[in-house]
C-alpha cells in the first residue's frame, strides 16, 4: 500500500481507502463478512475509512467502531501507534439526497442539528474525536448564512472533530468550490473516475491552491466500471441500484463500459484499470471504493501496489470522459 498526504491536515493516508456504504445500504451484506473484509484491509495497510450515519442509521459506523477497537495496540498491524482514520457524515435533516437549490440551511443542517449528529456518530463509533466530519449534502449558497461558518468553526474548536469536509452532489463538482476557496473545509469528497473527469476543470485546481484533501468516491461508477453489468442486470427493489440503473442509465452505462474493454492490457481487470486511472492524478489523496468481500479488498489494494497506469493508456482513457447532468434518478 502507498500513502499520500491528506491536504493541510498533514495526515498520511492510504491512497486506497475503504468506502462503507455497501455494508449497510445495499443488499447482500452480512456483518461477519463485512468485519472480516475490514480487518483484511487493515492488515494490508488501509488506514482511511469512510462511513456515514445514513449507512444503516448508524450501523456502518458501529461496524467501524468494532474494527477500531479490535486493532488498538495490535502489533500485527503496526503496533499501538498505528492510526486508523475515521471519516463519517452528518445526514441532511430532511433526508433528501441529493440536495436541491431550493433547500435551505434549516432544511438540511441547522447548527443545533449538526451538533446532535456529531454526538450520535461519536457514540456509534465509540471515540472521543472524529478525524473528519463531512456534510453529506451540500450547497455553497448556505455559506451566505453566518450561522454555518460559525457552526463549522465551533466544530473545530470543540475538540470533537479534527477536520471538516463536504460530500458533493453527483455531477456537480462546481458546487463546493466556494467552500474550498473561502477556507471552510479541509477535505472534499467528489465523484471522480474514468467517466466523470469534470472535477479536474475547476475543483481540483482550487483544492490544490488551498491544500484541501480530495477523496475520490464512486471509482467504479456505481458498478459499470467493474465491467460486470449487462442489459439484463437487476437488483431487489429495496437496493439503491434498482433506482439508479433505470433502463435509460443501464443501457448507456453498459455501452460506455463495453467501449473500454478492448483497452485492457494482458492480465488487467476493469476494476484495476479504473482505480489506477485515478492514481495517475496526484490531486487525489485517497480513493474509497466500496468493498464487502475479502477478494475485493485484496484485488483493490493490489491495484495500489501496481501504481498509476502507463501514460499511453491513461491518455487513451481520458478520451472516454462522459459528460452527464443530474436527473430525477441520479440521486
Amino acid at each position: 500500500m502507498h500513502y499520500r498526504r491528506f491536504g493541510r491536515t498533514g495526515w498520511n493516508v492510504s491512497e486506497l481507502g475503504y468506502g462503507m456504504w455497501g455494508m449497510a445500504g445495499w443488499t447482500g451484506s452480512e456483518d461477519k463478512e463485512s468485519l472480516a473484509s475490514l480487518q483484511r484491509s487493515v492488515d494490508l495497510g488501509c488506514n482511511f475509512f469512510d462511513t456515514a450515519w445514513a449507512y444503516g442509521d448508524g450501523h456502518s459506523e458501529e461496524l467501524l467502531g468494532k474494527i477500531l477497537r479490535a486493532n488498538q495496540g495490535n502489533a500485527a498491524v503496526g503496533g499501538p501507534d498505528k492510526k486508523l482514520y475515521v471519516a463519517t457524515k452528518i445526514p441532511p435533516k430532511n433526508r433528501r439526497w441529493p440536495s436541491r437549490r431550493e433547500f435551505s440551511l434549516d432544511d438540511c443542517f441547522p447548527p443545533e442539528y449538526i451538533v446532535e449528529y456529531v454526538e450520535k456518530s461519536l457514540a456509534n463509533i465509540g471515540v472521543e474525536t472524529l478525524d473528519l466530519i463531512q456534510f453529506h449534502t451540500w450547497e455553497d449558497k448556505w455559506l451566505d448564512e453566518e450561522r454555518l461558518p460559525r457552526a463549522i468553526e465551533s466544530l473545530r474548536s470543540s475538540g470533537k472533530v479534527r477536520a471538516v469536509g463536504i460530500s458533493l452532489n453527483r455531477w456537480e463538482p462546481w458546487n463546493g468550490i466556494r467552500a474550498v476557496q473561502e477556507g471552510y473545509v479541509d477535505a472534499i469528497q467528489v465523484i471522480y473516475n474514468i467517466f466523470d473527469q469534470n472535477p479536474e476543470d475547476e475543483l481540483f485546481p482550487a483544492c490544490r491552491q488551498k491544500d484541501v484533501a480530495v477523496i475520490a468516491r464512486v471509482p467504479f461508477d456505481e458498478g459499470s466500471l467493474t465491467g460486470t453489468l449487462t442489459l439484463g442486470s437487476t437488483w431487489p427493489k429495496n437496493d439503491w441500484r434498482s433506482t439508479y440503473f433505470v433502463a435509460e442509465n443501464l443501457k448507456s452505462s453498459v455501452e460506455h463500459a463495453d467501449a473500454l474493454k478492448p483497452l485492457l492490457e494482458d492480465g488487467m481487470t476493469m476494476p484495476e484499470m479504473a482505480l489506477r486511472f485515478i492514481l495517475n492524478n496526484q490531486d487525489v489523496s485517497t480513493i474509497i471504493p466500496g468493498m464487502r468481500k475479502i477478494r475485493n479488498v485484496e484485488a483493490n489494494t493490489a491495484a495500489s501496489a501496481k501504481g498509476p497506469l502507463p501514460p499511453a493508456l491513461h491518455a487513451e482513457l481520458r478520451t472516454h470522459r462522459w459528460i452527464r447532468t443530474p436527473t430525477s434518478w441520479s440521486q
